[in-house]
């Protein structure tokens, strides 16, 4: 975004695609920009990016710039390509090594990656974190949010599922849990093998 140019947070609004708020900032030479809602954050407060800006909660600078141990989010995984992960609602990253030209970040998966020191990130932790210990009260509640009811694959007709068959109550018949199509679920990997990162990974995220 605008670089070495100080903005305010003018408004924090609710955002119909993702759990996280998202900001509206207002930089200093006219422009008007959008960002993810850092935790704690609140209207009038000011953000900067660029080098050698201040390790302040909101700011985004260069990885080479910010010390051991800071809490990061929003990084830029290549450089150039804009900020990537992570971006969910209260997810946190972790900047826990710098050597040569590289940095290595810990992810909230628990994925361990290298990437350049030059790509940069906001500091801090994204907000809402508290958005998935609201209590709905009712289905009809998480109907009116899309949320439609799940009915489990057991109970459907032997037509509709990949679990069901047999007379009354039955086990699934299989050794792991499938998905409607009869494809495995829960627990198989959806990472592609072989992509040109996986030299990048340090630690595979954890289970």
């Amino acid at each position: 975004n605008e670089k070495d140019i100080y903005g305010r947070i003018v408004t924090i609004e609710y955002n119909p695609n993702r759990n996280a708020y998202i900001c509206l900032i207002h930089y200093g030479d006219g422009e008007k920009r959008y960002i993810l809602h850092p935790r704690g954050f609140i209207i009038a407060d000011s953000i900067v990016s660029g080098k050698e800006v201040p390790i302040k909660m909101g700011n985004a600078l260069p990885l080479t710039d910010m010390p051991l141990g800071t809490a990061i989010h929003n990084i830029e995984i290549t450089l150039g390509m804009g900020r990537q992960l992570p971006k969910a609602v209260g997810a946190v990253a972790k900047l826990i090594a710098k050597e040569g030209k590289s940095a290595t970040i810990k992810l909230p998966s628990g994925e361990v990656r290298l990437i350049s020191k030059n790509c940069s990130a906001t500091v801090g932790q994204v907000g809402n974190v508290r958005v998935n210990q609201k209590s709905l009260g009712r289905a009809k509640s998480k109907g009116w949010l899309g949320k439609r009811l799940v009915v489990r694959g057991v109970v459907m007709n032997p037509v509709d599922h990949s679990y069901v068959g047999g007379e009354r109550r039955a086990p699934i018949g299989r050794k792991k849990p499938a998905s409607l199509w009869g494809y495995p679920a829960l627990g198989r990997r959806s990472i592609k093998r072989n992509k040109y990162s996986d030299n990048l990974i340090v630690r595979r995220q954890s289970k």
